[in-house]
């Protein structure tokens, strides 16, 4: 644990700042649908920072527990050394340890799952035990064919999840992280053969999710092929409704 006595002042006194306005912000349970692509990377972190939630990737998470040694995670890597699967009943105790975390406190964001019915439906069990359930699901909605020129072109901050594009939000130096100067990475699976496949996989697998949220009446449908700035406004005001 960190010794307070060295920590600069200006540091303690913006993270108590941080932690009064949080204070003030609604809980929100959110999880956030749509293609690779879509702008759910670009977003997140945003309405992660303006409702003081935290952000929860299962596959990061995956390799957090993993790495922790965490009971969950050593399931988790005893299925992944066999080739399997991890279970979607280990994912969702994974999200549910993770909720007990101080910096989900006000909340979370989902990405990434749940990509199936059965998840959701084993999601709702988990938050229906603690009392809680879902408030909002954006589905991130755009045409197949925007997005192959959008993943080509898209660059990733690893540590940060922060997004950049070549063409539609460049960084100030090419290859370079805009707040740490780090350099940015393209992820293997960014090329039009693996977005076919995986678009595929999510017409298949995840439109009957947005389905199932539809009818719970927590669904809205943004517009996701608008240029950041409007997806934000869209986002935003989906979210204080």
């Amino acid at each position: 644990m960190a010794d307070l006595e060295d920590v600069q002042t200006v540091d303690l006194m913006s993270e108590l700042l941080r932690r009064l306005k949080c204070a003030q912000k609604p809980d929100k349970r959110l999880i956030f649908i749509g293609p690779p692509g879509s702008g759910k990377g670009t977003q997140s972190p945003i309405v992660k920072d303006e409702f003081c939630l935290c952000h929860l990737s299962t596959g990061d998470m995956l390799r957090a527990a993993v790495a922790a040694k965490t009971p969950l995670g050593v399931k988790a890597k005893e299925a992944m050394d066999k080739g399997a699967l991890v279970s979607d009943d280990l994912v969702v105790g994974i999200i549910d340890e993770a909720m007990n975390k101080p910096k989900c406190q006000k909340g979370f964001i989902l990405d990434g799952f749940p990509r199936t019915v059965t998840q959701a439906e084993k999601l709702d069990e988990m938050l229906k035990k603690r009392g809680t359930g879902i408030d909002k699901v954006l589905n991130f909605a755009i045409d197949d064919s925007v997005l192959e020129e959008r993943i080509t072109g898209r660059w990733i901050h690893p540590s940060s999840g922060r997004s950049y594009h070549t063409k539609f939000a460049p960084p100030k130096t090419p290859g370079v992280d805009d707040i740490t100067g780090e350099p940015l990475i393209q992820r293997k699976d960014d090329n039009a053969e693996v977005l076919r496949s995986r678009l595929a996989a999510f017409h298949s697998q995840t439109e009957p999710v947005i389905d199932y949220y539809g009818k719970k009446s927590v669904l809205t449908n943004i517009h996701a092929e608008k240029n950041p700035q409007e997806v934000t406004a869209e986002v935003q005001k989906a979210l204080s409704s």
